[in-house]
């Protein structure tokens, strides 16, 4: 019968991308879908264009701004709700919610998914229609809770992809790179994906390094004590292959490591600390500080060593140079080069305040020392001066399993029985005393043993989101749990707060546990209710609420309407 022109439409520009999707409601017959009642078309001129079907007459325009071209557009329905997204040149993409009858947009949101063109498909997973956006970071975007979800892929730097579906790959994708083609399927989509690699050892600490790309890891090897062994080893950060290792010395036990440049050194450099583990001592009163360098093609060589008085439980960078703990002291290292050409650490300062200095945090010439039963203390390099002065201390027993510096002022710890706290420093009080003293300002009950944290997050943070710029920091405990705190802005923690306070009256915990109780700091020395903090699992329960009961939270807090509290829910929500 030929192609017949059913309508016509000047842009202005030249096409970049175009998609027609059908986005209506679904039919009876899932065989038969709805015709496409929308055209999507990215221009040239930086503009996106939504054009009506047949007619080709143009309902909606967006302006995207900036330089970059759209690459791909794509109309979709996730979890019902229809939306337009749109791929850039530079890795970014833009989504808007669609309005089909009327092919009005809202709620624009932009989100980096890597640095080179994205281009969009979809595919079917589990029953639903997905979008896989292939960018040099493939992102798979799908929808939970009535809200987008970007979940990396375990491949990188793809070009295209397809659906592909035969007897032997049921339900694949063909996913095109550069020089390889691979068929394969998508596990359960979601947010953090736990890949195991047997050691066939125990690990003890690990390390990342961004410039060789690899993991150093601590580990014990034997079953029993007369057959250990002690190991650095050096994994690929991609496939966990292992490419170098280093023998430790018998009873020479692995205690921290960390990866760090050195004085004005290009080259990086793992450090760890050891003890010598003796049975004839109650504590170690040798250990050893070794600076190990991976040079690439299976080769890890010993730089430097240095011989300490105890067991050096922690190291970590400070301003060049090496900061350790070593039983009760605090050490600072320089890193120096000898007549020889050698180089080795010297030490240029301590302080010796401690029981037993078990964890340090530093920030700018503030260093914060986690004690094993003296909580927390706060030390000052002086630079001119070469030395470490005390600065404040919490004098509140506490047995310390992890600490980090939130910011100048703000420092949190855990502890053995399974509580956060917060403390600040009083720079600005009027006496010494009030100096010296760091105060709890923030108590919670986490119900696990934490004993890391690190600065960071597990998602794609949205650009242009209200809380894109929250400063969010991971813990992990030894039960195997990965957690996630932020800090909020003061309005936000307030509404936050007011809000957990509601759901607490709404919603009532597994056979009649009071949640305020659950949460409520408690140690060997006294009990208080949580401050400071607000239980993100709780807040988020309110999206998975029946509207009656949110409803009835909306009217516990008073003057706010259920729409204003699911938005604030989800942009926190989007922290994770």
């Amino acid at each position: 019968q030929g192609l017949v022109e059913r309508g016509r439409a000047e842009t202005g520009a030249e096409v970049a991308c175009v998609d027609i999707t059908p986005v209506g409601p679904p039919t009876s017959d899932p065989s038969c879908p709805a015709p496409s009642t929308l055209l999507v078309v990215g221009t040239w001129s930086m503009q996106l264009r939504l054009l009506s079907l047949p007619g080709l007459q143009e309902v909606c325009r967006e302006e995207l701004g900036g330089d970059m071209i759209p690459r791909s557009v794509l109309l979709n329905t996730f979890e019902g709700v229809p939306y337009c997204l749109c791929g850039l040149g530079d890795g970014q993409l833009y989504s808007w919610k669609l309005d089909p009858p009327s092919g009005s947009l809202s709620e624009r949101r932009r989100v980096m998914l890597g640095t080179k063109p994205i281009m969009l498909r979809t595919f079917r997973s589990g029953g639903t229609t997905n979008a896989f956006a292939a960018s040099d970071r493939p992102t798979i975007i799908y929808s939970t809770n009535k809200k987008l979800v970007f979940s990396n892929l375990n491949e990188n730097e793809v070009n295209f992809m397809t659906s592909f579906n035969s007897a032997s790959f049921p339900d694949s994708l063909a996913i095109a790179k550069e020089s390889a083609l691979t068929i394969g399927t998508v596990d359960e989509i979601q947010k953090l994906h736990v890949r195991t690699v047997p050691l066939g050892e125990q690990p003890r600490r690990i390390a990342h390094q961004e410039s060789t790309k690899t993991f150093g890891v601590v580990t014990i090897a034997g079953s029993t004590i007369d057959d250990e062994q002690f190991w650095v080893r050096i994994l690929d950060d991609q496939t966990l292959d292992t490419l170098a290792s280093y023998a430790l010395e018998p009873q020479e036990l692995p205690c921290s490591i960390t990866s760090t440049a050195l004085g004005g050194d290009k080259a990086m450099y793992y450090v760890v600390g050891t003890a010598y583990a003796r049975p004839e001592e109650a504590e170690p009163t040798k250990g050893r500080l070794l600076v190990l360098q991976y040079s690439g093609e299976g080769k890890l060589h010993l730089v430097a060593e240095k011989e300490v008085k105890g067991a050096a439980y922690e190291v970590t960078s400070f301003q060049g140079k090496l900061l350790s703990a070593v039983n009760n002291k605090v050490q600072l290292h320089r890193w120096v080069l000898r007549d020889d050409g050698a180089r080795e650490l010297n030490i240029e300062c301590s302080m010796l305040s401690n029981v037993v200095a078990l964890y340090l945090a530093a920030r700018g010439d503030f260093i914060v020392v986690g004690d094993m039963m003296r909580s927390m203390s706060l030390l000052m390099y002086k630079p001119e001066e070469g030395t470490l002065e005390m600065r404040a201390q919490d004098f509140n027993s506490s047995w310390t399993t992890a600490v980090s510096m939130l910011d100048d002022d703000t420092y949190l710890a855990a502890d053995t029985s399974y509580n956060l706290y917060v403390v600040r420093k009083n720079s600005d009080a009027a006496t010494d005393e009030e100096r010296n003293r760091l105060d709890v300002v923030g108590e919670y009950h986490v119900g696990e043993l934490i004993n890391r944290f690190r600065h960071g997050s597990l998602v794609m943070k949205l650009p242009d989101s209200d809380i894109s710029s929250v400063p969010t920091l991971l813990y992990g405990s030894v039960d195997g749990a990965i957690g996630l705190l932020a800090t909020l802005p003061q309005p936000l923690f307030d509404f936050l707060h007011k809000l957990q306070d509601a759901l607490r009256q709404v919603v009532k915990g597994i056979g009649g546990l009071d949640h305020a109780s659950w949460r409520s700091f408690a140690n060997e020395r006294k009990s208080s209710e949580s401050r400071g903090f607000v239980d993100g699992d709780l807040i988020e329960l309110f999206l998975d609420l029946p509207p009656e009961k949110q409803q009835e939270v909306a009217a516990h807090m008073g003057e706010v309407s259920v729409e204003e509290i699911t938005k604030k829910v989800e942009e926190i929500a989007r922290l994770h």
